[in-house]
């Protein structure tokens, strides 16, 4: 968290995360913007630094000088009967425009109590602009003083002023989370807003993050990982009745895919069910126990207490198999598995799974070893940094610690 807090210096390579120089370089290539904006919107120091990420971890040949794109051919110029018959029908079409909406606009502030005239203050000065018109002029078209247009330029003038460091602490946070939800957002910089005296509620945060485009939209992916038909033996379900009240009492542990340059790949997961501290993980290339298993090894290495622990999972076969099943025995954790084929049994582990894949994982790498470099990276900044709903805005990491040191519920 230090490199977030710190101030402005010089920065080097390790400052910035893999998953923000993937998101940068996915930006770059789809033309959102040019590597030079890149670095000018992001504040990314060194003039070639965005231009050797791409060539490390773009998909594009960046081996060659970027040059420019020859301008597109104009189009035919109107002639003057063409011009005069559309601007005909332009006005027509504005003058009817017009009627309709101003009778809408009386109906809705005479019989529903809108006040929709006054909401037109914001709208003057561009509307004036468009239309070529003095500020007078349209004030008395729109019905309302330039005094009051005036007033609410002072207003939003010293608004935009006190509001000037949001972005930054914004754009800061997201280098390392940049998926990180608004409400987490708020929560991590509610106490800078108030120790430098800027009054920002949380809807207010949110229309701030939607005038500059900083909401984050949702992605959905489905790829089913789990082959539940099988012949070996399954588990009942022990967590049903469970009341979760302290850190290691229950392991979950989950199975999802994750794709790169070379192919599919499969990320296997083992949390805490209390801290929703991700345990273990391995990245690898297939499916088979042997993989599967290694998540499980690191995490029973990082335990830190030795009350009984249930282990939950899917009715996976990796699960069942029998290198699996003897770990969990070598390192005294009962089985516990869903009942049928029922997912949302298991719905904290796909929980984590979905955050890692929607927030860190979110740009396609070259290979595998990059994934796995993305996976320790996104895993680390999830335990230490993201704030959870669930654990009243503390990380995991934080209320990991605290139960396993007090032994009694964080």
């Amino acid at each position: 968290m230090d490199r977030v807090e710190s101030k402005r210096s010089r920065r080097t390579q390790r400052d910035y995360t893999m998953g923000f120089k993937l998101q940068v370089v996915d930006a770059v290539e789809k033309g959102d913007m040019t590597y030079k904006q890149a670095q000018k919107i992001y504040g990314i120091q060194g003039r070639s630094t965005v231009l050797t990420w791409l060539r490390k971890h773009g998909k594009l040949d960046w081996t060659q000088p970027v040059r420019l794109a020859m301008p597109k051919t104009p189009k035919a110029k109107e002639t003057p009967a063409q011009k005069i018959k559309r601007l005909e029908r332009e006005l027509e079409d504005e003058r009817l425009r017009n009627l309709l909406l101003n009778e809408v606009v009386d109906i809705l502030d005479s019989e529903h109590g809108m006040s929709l005239r006054k909401k037109y203050i914001a709208k003057a000065r561009r509307i004036q602009k468009h239309k070529g018109l003095s500020l007078s002029r349209a004030c008395k078209l729109l019905g309302i003083s330039r005094q009051a247009v005036y007033q609410r330029e002072r207003r939003t003038q010293q608004r935009n002023i006190e509001l000037a460091p949001v972005k930054g602490m914004v754009m800061e946070l997201r280098r390392f989370m940049p998926r990180l939800g608004g409400r987490k957002l708020y929560s991590l910089l509610k106490p800078k807003f108030d120790a430098q005296g800027i009054k920002l509620g949380r809807d207010g945060f949110f229309d701030y993050l939607r005038e500059h485009r900083l909401l984050v939209p949702p992605v959905k992916r489905f790829i089913k990982t789990t082959q539940s038909r099988h012949w070996m033996k399954k588990y009942p379900n022990l967590i049903a009745s469970q009341d979760i009240n302290r850190a290691e009492q229950v392991f979950v542990s989950d199975i999802t895919y994750v794709e790169t340059d070379e192919g599919v790949h499969y990320l296997s997961l083992v949390t805490d069910a209390y801290s929703r501290k991700i345990m273990g993980y391995e990245v690898s290339d297939n499916l088979r126990a042997e993989s599967v298993v290694k998540a499980l090894r690191q995490a029973a290495r990082q335990r830190q207490t030795g009350k009984p622990l249930l282990h939950h999972s899917d009715r996976g076969l990796q699960y069942c198999s029998s290198i699996y099943q003897e770990e969990l025995k070598r390192h005294d954790i009962t089985p516990s598995m869903t009942d049928g084929y029922d997912c949302y049994q298991n719905a904290l582990a796909e929980r984590v799974n979905g955050i890692l894949k929607q927030e860190f994982l979110l740009f396609k790498c070259r290979d595998l070893q990059e994934l796995k470099d993305l996976v320790r990276e996104s895993v680390a900044i999830y335990n230490r940094l993201r704030p959870h709903l669930s654990l009243n805005m503390k990380t995991p990491e934080e209320v990991h610690k605290k139960a396993t040191s007090m032994g009694e519920v964080a």
